[in-house]
């Protein structure tokens, strides 16, 4: 099999993990129990190793994609040239329909004429580094390492399987209107009869479960579908236990266009950055109990009491030990190695994220009571900044190389300092206030003064160098500056000329040497961030078509990678990705709030 675009993927989960399912009705990528923990399916990584469990007809069929209304529920239809049509209902129970294991179900039904089916199930434990014993139950397949890893499928009375080199397949026929159903359950050692496992009773509670959630939805605009489908996808990056949210549910898919390069990173780890942008795009919208959960995991990470730096990111259990290996084995995404588990980047210096957070707890204090416990991890925060923002960095987009003075992440610690003192002082709160103001005049001044080019009329990404960055688009979103000084007008402009793409639709986040080879696509946050910025610096129209055109670039699912390649269109990188589509959700937000009266 060839692999399938990013982008022709849907993707399911249960708030422990998530499983991409592709439109061939192939499950390309599931990780359990966690989003973190070792792939049971990897095909997305290694046609031929990685593992996969398809479901689809046994003949050529075109298929479309589509989630059920205000759910996570997937739903792909196949239909074949003789007229039948094949209908492959997907979802992990969710809510109160989820009972501690992790679980897939799968409901094929033939909604028209009749439909052959054939099923194959190849699961490949621990990236698949081990071939698993598959072996017949009465009821369905059980697969096992024979060490510590199983999995169990089960399926219909009438499913004869054929097992032969760690690969189970059957097929099938459905009438019109005949259905049956598959269920995968991972660590437990039973294959039950699949009534078993209540698979209709389950559809219903989480299909009504994840309605319940995204009927809260507080946007109204021309824009709700896609925000809504933003929100649900940002709600499957969320691991329930701890709070945690993760970058994306995905490691090692290429950022390169046409892979290669190296710009390969495991993303399903929780980045205190990114997790801050989720929940104030969260917040925006009407979604608050998220970040109750993440402030309960900010305060379990803050607990070490050290001198460091806070850690970027974390494992969702809170863990920071996240030693980076190639998994030399797996051929990786269309070839684009290396596949890569762990992060190298968890142990860098990231000065802004002091500012992501601040800022994220300056909004959510406005429908929460303000606790003494968050506000200890957050004066500290805020102390470390003002004792360190003077220190060079290596800032939000991580490069793989010296630190330095970055633009952007001075404007966040003024964000950290600005906020902090503001926080507390209207709410009466301890903190050394006027230290924290003291020293957000200074940061700001020396910003306008070090990270500004006169002569190019633009803020720099780093002190003394001339290269641009699109994060400096933040500034007026920040408050840094009013939106309608002249300096956010002109760095709008210089990011526009030296940063966006030849369409001039999308943009680069940078286009400086950061110690990575090969180039990478335009990317999503940052077009969002263009569209937001220019229609908060008075130019509304182009703003909103910016943000239009955007949407089309969409899969038909109305999923985002974190890059997708100009030439083509194609997603790339770790997919969905939280922070495409929290800049989505606030760019809606925003143009909302500016729409110009009778518009």
């Amino acid at each position: 099999m060839s692999f399938l675009p990013v982008g022709d993927y849907g993707v399911i989960g249960d708030l422990h993990t998530a499983a991409l399912v592709g439109r061939n009705g192939s499950i390309d990528w599931l990780c359990a129990p966690r989003f973190d923990s070792p792939s049971v399916f990897a095909a997305l990584l290694d046609q031929v190793r990685g593992g996969r469990w398809r479901i689809a007809p046994t003949v050529p069929a075109t298929t479309e994609h589509r989630y059920l209304p205000g759910t996570n529920v997937l739903v792909t239809t196949f239909r074949i040239e003789s007229g039948g049509v094949l209908v492959v209902t997907d979802f992990m129970p969710a809510g109160a329909a989820r009972e501690g294991r992790t679980e897939i179900h799968r409901r094929v039904q033939c909604t028209r004429g009749a439909c052959d089916v054939e099923v194959v199930f190849e699961p490949r434990f621990d990236y698949a580094t081990r071939q698993p014993v598959l072996a017949r139950r009465a009821c369905g397949v059980l697969a096992t390492d024979a060490e510590d890893d199983v999995a169990t499928l089960s399926s219909g009375p009438d499913v004869a399987w054929q097992i032969e080199e760690a690969r189970a397949s059957a097929r099938l026929s459905l009438a019109a209107d005949e259905a049956t159903w598959f269920v995968l359950r991972c660590d437990d050692d039973e294959v039950y009869a699949v009534a078993h496992y209540r698979s209709q009773e389950k559809l219903d509670t989480t299909a009504r479960w994840w309605d319940e959630w995204s009927s809260r939805l507080q946007y109204q605009g021309p824009y709700r579908q896609e925000v809504e489908r933003s929100a649900l996808a940002l709600r499957l990056c969320c691991y329930e236990p701890s709070g945690a949210i993760i970058a994306a549910p995905t490691t090692s898919l290429p950022e390169t266009p046409g892979g290669g390069g190296g710009r390969n990173w495991d993303y399903r780890y929780a980045w205190l950055r990114d997790s801050a942008f989720v929940l104030f795009a969260l917040d925006r919208v009407g979604f608050y109990a998220e970040a109750d959960g993440f402030l309960h995991f900010l305060k379990r990470v803050c607990r070490r009491a050290d001198a460091q730096h806070l850690q970027i990111m974390y494992g969702v259990d809170g863990r920071r030990d996240l030693p980076e290996q190639v998994l030399e084995h797996l051929d990786g995404y269309r070839g684009a190695r290396p596949v890569r588990v762990g992060n190298g980047a968890a142990q860098q210096f990231q000065l802004d994220i002091y500012g992501e957070l601040l800022e994220t707890v300056d909004i959510w204090r406005r429908h929460h009571a303000m606790t003494e416990g968050v506000w200890k991890v957050l004066q500290h925060l805020v102390d470390w900044a003002a004792a360190h923002w003077r220190e060079p960095d290596l800032s939000i987009w991580e490069p793989r190389q010296e630190p330095k003075h970055f633009v952007f992440s001075k404007v966040m610690a003024w964000v950290a300092l600005s906020r902090g003192a503001r926080i507390a002082a209207e709410l009466g709160l301890p903190g050394d206030t006027a230290r924290w103001q003291r020293e957000a005049e200074l940061v700001h001044a020396e910003v306008l003064e070090r990270g500004w080019d006169p002569v190019r009329q633009t803020f720099v990404q780093v002190y003394g160098e001339p290269q641009l960055d699109a994060a400096l688009l933040v500034i007026p979103k920040v408050r840094f500056l009013p939106r309608a000084d002249p300096r956010v007008r002109s760095t709008i402009a210089a990011v526009r000329r030296e940063l966006a793409t030849s369409c001039e639709e999308l943009i680069y986040r940078y286009r400086s040497p950061d110690g990575m080879g090969g180039d990478e696509g335009a990317f999503v946050a940052c077009s969002f961030w263009l569209a937001q910025t220019l229609a908060m610096a008075g130019d509304f129209d182009e703003g909103e078509r910016l943000f239009r055109n955007l949407l089309r670039r969409a899969n038909p699912l109305g999923l985002f990678a974190e890059e997708i390649d100009p030439a083509t269109g194609e997603q790339l990188g770790n997919y969905p990705q939280g922070l495409s589509h929290a800049a989505l959700i606030n760019t809606a937000y925003v143009l909302e709030r500016l729409r110009p009266k009778g518009d």
